[in-house]
């Protein structure tokens, strides 16, 4: 290896270029390298060489590559990806969505990305790689993802997504003070079934109007969205006027979770098992009018008792019943917005041990993070819904002129 590394030094002197760099012999190498090895992958997959004759009828062949970027601590490499026509191809020396292939610094990104503080960072590399790092250093590192997150947040995407949903985490930035400030996610569910996250907004200090969510729905239109059939959210202020001036033709769906929630609020623990279980009743109704006839039995039980929770059910009720008209299968995802809260959960896991934030890019970094990464043998907030043709043949029932416009 010394003799081998020797040889690369004088070869880069003698012929007057650098070693590392977007022209480096280093990252041709790697380059090379990692090009070989995604062949190699495509070759075991498919189980013949290129142009062999084993591969004519075997149900699978290449088809062609597309190019990719990735950034390595010896500077970025250029790359072709191979594709397979049944689109089985994993490769593993350069997986799906990666885009670094940093060391050390991709382990001080992935620990950051788990909710670890600069500061508790600086001691984990010292102790396990007896490393010293500033803070600074680590700072500047976690900064490098900056440029991948704005193409990230501003990357096209799809015509049509049959659901959105809506929701809301809280997190401590500092903007001259500390103040809790909410982060919009939006989440898309596409024609094939995937979810993905599709933007994220960090909201005004004391909440948003429908100003707010016209720029951010309109954001999305601006990125390709055309149309939406289902938007799931928590009814928050603005949001349903917004949503509808942006796709007209969109129904707005107020998730049943955060409704029951609200109700419970108004209500003594004692009784919260009797309640959930009427409820239930009512946002289980096989039709809208038997929906109607339990509401009125739930308004005769606890009205007088506790009448403002029943006026928070009259009042979200146009914005309720939509998912009725559906299926028991298109029902499970759009009277919840439960993909995304479970997105959430993770979010809140990547912001526990942080007391506040000192600016607004600083918590975006650490939630695009956690949005983006995937988490192989285990389920992810993201991915493709299972069951999802049956859903798909419910849409097509309801929206079928919409969906083949989109196709």
């Amino acid at each position: 290896m010394r003799a081998w590394a020797e040889e690369l030094v004088a070869r880069a002197r003698d012929e007057g270029v650098e070693l590392t760099g977007d022209d480096g012999l280093l990252t041709a190498l790697v380059r090379r390298v990692l090009q070989t090895g995604l062949e190699v992958e495509m070759t075991d997959h498919l189980g013949y060489e290129p142009h062999a004759v084993e591969g004519r009828g075997s149900g699978n062949s290449r088809n062609g590559s597309y190019p990719k970027t990735v950034t390595t601590e010896i500077g970025k490499v250029e790359l072709r990806v191979p594709r397979d026509r049944n689109a089985t191809f994993e490769p593993v020396t350069v997986p799906k969505g990666q885009r670094r292939m940093d060391g050390l610094s991709g382990q001080i990104i992935s620990l950051y990305a788990k909710g670890m503080s600069t500061g508790d960072i600086q001691a984990h590399v010292a102790e396990i790689y007896g490393t010293d790092i500033s803070r600074d250093t680590i700072s500047r590192i976690t900064d490098a993802i900056v440029e991948d997150m704005v193409a990230w947040q501003s990357r096209p995407l799809d015509r049509v997504y049959p659901v959105l949903l809506i929701d809301a985490i809280v997190v401590k930035i500092r903007d001259g003070q500390v103040a809790n400030r909410p982060i919009y996610v939006a989440m898309g569910v596409n024609l094939d079934g995937e979810r993905d996250v599709l933007g994220m907004w960090v909201g005004p200090t004391g909440g948003e109007g429908a100003k707010f969510w016209m720029s951010a729905l309109t954001e999305l239109r601006n990125r390709g969205v055309a149309d939406a059939f289902i938007v799931c959210c928590d009814g928050l202020k603005g949001l349903p006027d917004a949503i509808r001036a942006t796709w007209p033709q969109a129904d707005v769906q107020l998730c049943v979770v955060h409704l029951v929630r609200s109700s419970l609020r108004f209500t003594s623990k004692k009784y919260w098992g009797p309640i959930c279980r009427e409820m239930r009743e009512i946002y289980t109704a096989p039709t809208v009018e038997a929906a109607e006839a339990r509401f009125a039995e739930f308004a005769d039980t606890w009205g007088e008792r506790y009448p403002a929770m029943i006026d928070t059910w009259r009042r979200a009720w146009g914005e309720f019943v939509p998912f009725l008209a559906f299926p028991v299968e298109l029902r499970t995802i759009v009277y919840t917005t439960n993909a995304i809260e479970s997105l959430n959960a993770r979010f809140r896991k990547g912001v526990r041990h942080r007391t506040h934030f000192p600016n607004e890019q600083a918590a975006l970094k650490v939630l695009y993070l956690v949005a983006t990464e995937r988490r192989p043998n285990r389920s992810n907030p993201t991915g493709k819904i299972n069951g999802w043709k049956t859903i798909l043949n419910a849409l097509t029932i309801h929206y079928g002129e919409r969906i083949a416009a989109a196709n």
